[in-house]
């Protein structure tokens, strides 16, 4: 296990604790079983997401397959991503006929196969994101037919996982950033 996945498990594991001991603590039972199901199914989401994210990665990068476009700047991207104000401006007079014939054209030139929309959807369509969202439906369908449904602590043990995780990327990112480099 890499030592990301180390700290992003041991930083939502702490928090479960935490969450199961405030639950316990503050709480009745129905709250209890809302938070830990919650918790642990958005949980398995996140985690789900990275690790077919990276697996789908890996794999372009073993396979050489580059997705990114370099003929235009990261800035000219962002500013103008449609090149509406490119120095180069091509003016012609084309009747109306001729300019939908055009755009026709175009777009079953960008016309995608199944294969390549398949391949493109692989980390969406993974059995570990898919198999976590049928493990929080299902929760929520117990919660719901048991009577057990608290909404407020359900929704605020769904998103704590969201946020944990963009936290400890972020610190992350800044423990890279400040380290010197040798």
């Amino acid at each position: 296990m890499h030592s990301m996945n180390r700290k992003i498990f041991a930083v939502l594991l702490s928090v479960d604790i935490l969450l199961l001991l405030i639950s316990i603590i503050f709480f009745d039972i129905k709250v209890l079983y809302n938070t830990q199901i919650g918790y642990i199914t958005a949980s398995l989401v996140m985690i789900a997401s990275i690790v077919s994210y990276r697996r789908m990665v890996n794999a372009r990068v073993k396979h050489n397959m580059v997705t990114m476009d370099d003929t235009q700047d990261v800035i000219d991207k962002l500013e103008d991503p449609y090149d509406l104000y490119s120095e180069e401006v091509e003016v012609e007079e084309k009747s109306l006929a001729q300019t939908i014939k055009a755009e026709k054209k175009k777009r079953k030139e960008n016309r995608r196969s199944v294969y390549q929309t398949m391949k493109d959807t692989k980390a969406a369509l993974s059995f570990y994101r898919l198999g976590a969202y049928v493990l929080l439906i299902l929760g929520f369908l117990y919660l719901n037919r048991h009577g057990l449904l608290h909404i407020p602590s359900y929704i605020i043990s769904l998103g704590i996982p969201s946020v944990i995780l963009v936290w400890v990327l972020l610190k992350e990112k800044e423990n890279i950033s400040q380290d010197p480099i040798e």
